[in-house]
């Protein structure tokens, strides 16, 4: 079933990218910039979980599980995925070329064919 989920992941994000914009209160720059800044408000619910998880706040205890994480982690790549296609037709390929640039500077040149 993952390399079922896999493969249809961009095609998820198009969907996604197609909903948000047909239900989107805001247009042009100011719609552009809000989707961008989405981005920031999920990665702050990543650190509100991780907190949590850790009962780090003594007011709130251990709110959060490493689930909660898992899943804001989850949202966090979404958003920005979506962001990527807001900004990118063919998000798909860019994120594949800036891969394989990170992975070759990281992991050094893949094995030839």
């Amino acid at each position: 079933m993952a390399e079922h989920a896999d493969a249809d992941i961009w095609d998820s994000i198009d969907r996604l990218h197609a909903w948000l914009d047909a239900n989107r209160a805001h247009a042009g720059q100011e719609g552009l910039l809000l989707r961008m800044l989405k981005l920031s408000e999920e990665v702050g619910e990543v650190a509100e979980a991780v907190i949590g998880a850790m009962g780090q706040n003594p007011r709130k205890g251990a709110s959060h599980t490493w689930d909660d994480v898992r899943s804001e982690l989850c949202d966090v790549m979404i958003t920005a995925m979506v962001a990527l296609r807001t900004l990118s037709p063919d998000a798909r390929e860019v994120f594949a070329t800036h891969l394989a640039g990170v992975q070759e500077r990281s992991l050094g040149p893949g094995p030839t064919p």
